[in-house]
């Protein structure tokens, strides 16, 4: 043996095999995505004693026994993501954390390239700001407290331009109230004050994308709940694009520009017009850096949607014909408003950073009151296209950045005008509906959730190294894979049902939070509704502390 070679030892998950248990099904090398585990031979001494004229002889006798074997590689090593022991029938096989791994070191020493892990970031070190606010104004005896079964709620919010009171198209003559027809309102929706993240058709399974395209459907048409879903960059199917079901669908266009010649082509022919348009400056995941899909999972349908051959497909990390803030606001103006004559809103999308605020107070101070909404995303936020360096260490958290833009609208007196909508994170707790409530308190107009929908649809994954090989194409739940095989294993109609339900589960919730503060409609930029029990966040988010 070579010394220097990876040993099991080195690597971050350990596969735990007990022979006496298995029945050689063969079940767990079969469902094995990775080919981390695999079929060999040991030899084994069985040693009996032997009656004979003479008393005892001791035998030894040799075996060779089929048995499970890790697979001990710096690319076909064990992710953890537990599937194999999903499928074991005597639970003869288990995955463990390896906590004197150092895989990292030794893959960078033999590959001379990085861990690149899609999915979620793995250092945590901070503790979550989130879980340190309560929601600790409740309304009681001098301002009641509202009946959150009985009562009817308004749980809608703005996505496009709100202008301020003195530029309504209205106008008093005579005493009276009458519309002013010199002046034309930016277009605005209401909608549900979450929004399920851009990902794209590439990014996740065919299968995947169609079971969120059906549960968001579903909720608008049957449960009466405005929810929107973003693309992702890359388009999406033909027959989408010219059905009545776009109206609940936001367009991404991202720095690669891919998929929109068939959206184009597309709009003679369209029904409806989209819910929006996103304008992708950045991602919380990946901030200052391009997605990659590789040619793995750039699959005949995506060569089809996007336009490309078969290669890997790298966005470039800023869109290569914005080079200002001001330019941007123009794009925009010229292209997407005039192109849905100004019909749909318009919005853009960046990464937290240090910047965030000055991108904002830019795009509060546009003149034309075309810039419909702010999306800002937070270090936490996940994707399968990301670097692990970008995963891990570069970005800003969420909450402190919000609450930055927030206050910087309400200092010029424009608050609300151009709604801001938050992720990175959100949900990660498992409660989505705590996680909105306080975000909206801080000044959100909504919030935007990915990886928490993959969690819905039954990822493996976790936020502390569990899995996360979104980008491998080899998802083990076929979610985020192309490979047929993989992706069979994933049941549409089930996962629509999960996604339905637990946005049903978080619009009862929200209700129990808003009724004992005493809202009947969303409490955005209340932050005196919130405490929080640590001093250091409390002065930074200028909210009350509580001990």
């Amino acid at each position: 043996m070579n010394i220097n070679s990876i040993s099991k030892d080195d690597l971050p998950w350990i596969v735990e095999y007990d022979s006496d248990k298995c029945m050689l099904c063969g079940k767990c090398v079969a469902v094995c995505s990775f080919g981390a585990i695999k079929v060999d031979v040991q030899k084994r001494k069985k040693v009996g004693a032997i009656s004979n004229e003479e008393g005892f002889q001791i035998d030894a006798d040799q075996k060779a026994i089929p048995v499970i074997k890790q697979v001990i590689d710096e690319h076909k090593f064990c992710r953890g993501c537990g599937v194999c022991t999903k499928v074991c029938p005597n639970g003869a096989i288990k995955v463990s954390r390896n906590k004197t791994e150092i895989f990292g070191t030794r893959y960078r020493a033999k590959t001379s390239d990085s861990v690149k892990r899609g999915g979620r970031t793995n250092i945590h070190t901070e503790g979550r700001t989130l879980d340190k606010i309560k929601v600790g104004r409740i309304s009681q005896m001098t301002d009641p407290s509202l009946d959150a079964i009985r009562h009817t709620f308004d749980l809608r919010t703005n996505l496009g331009r709100v202008v301020s009171p003195e530029n309504l198209n209205f106008k008093v003559e005579n005493g009276n109230l009458v519309e002013d027809k010199t002046k034309t309102l930016p277009v605005n929706t209401s909608i549900y004050p979450i929004i399920i993240s851009d990902m794209s058709i590439g990014a996740l399974s065919p299968r995947m994308w169609e079971a969120i395209s059906i549960a968001v459907a579903y909720l608008n048409e049957v449960k009466n709940i405005p929810i929107r879903m973003s693309s992702g960059e890359g388009g999406i199917p033909d027959r989408l694009l010219k059905s009545k079901y776009l109206k609940y669908m936001i367009l991404q266009i991202a720095s690669g520009h891919f998929g929109w010649n068939r959206i184009i082509n597309a709009m003679p022919y369209m029904q409806e017009d989209p819910a929006g348009i996103l304008i992708k400056i950045g991602q919380g995941a990946k901030p200052g850096d391009g997605g990659l899909l590789m040619a793995e999972k750039n699959v005949k349908l995506i060569q089809e949607i996007r336009g490309v051959p078969k290669a890997d497909l790298l966005s470039p990390p800023n869109h290569q014909g914005l080079y200002s803030i001001e330019e941007s606001v123009q794009k925009m103006f010229l292209s997407m408003n005039c192109a849905f004559k100004f019909k749909v809103p318009v919005a853009i999308k960046v990464a937290a950073s240090a910047t965030s605020v000055s991108v904002y107070n830019n795009l509060l101070r546009d003149p034309y009151n075309i810039v419909g909404g702010f999306f800002i995303d937070g270090i936490a936020g996940g994707t399968g296209a990301a670097h692990e360096i970008s995963l891990n260490h570069t970005g800003h958290p969420i909450v402190s950045k919000l609450r930055d833009c927030y206050l910087a609208a309400v200092h010029q007196g424009k608050q609300g005008q151009i709604p801001i909508y938050a992720g990175g994170g959100i949900g990660m707790n498992g409660n989505l509906a705590a996680d909105t409530f306080k975000m909206i308190c801080l000044g959100a107009s909504g919030v935007f959730i990915g990886k928490l929908i993959l969690q819905i649809a039954g990822c493996v994954g976790n936020d502390f190294g569990k899995c996360n090989a979104c980008n491998t194409g080899r998802c083990p739940i076929g979610i985020t894979t192309q490979n047929p095989k993989l992706t069979q294993r994933l049941d549409v109609d089930t996962v629509a049902q999960n996604i339905v339900n637990y946005i049903l589960a978080t619009d009862i919730e929200l209700k129990k939070l808003l009724a004992p503060v005493g809202n009947s409609t969303l409490p955005i930029g209340r932050s005196d509704a919130l405490v929080c029990v640590d001093r250091n966040v409390s002065k930074r988010l200028k909210i009350q502390y509580a001990c």
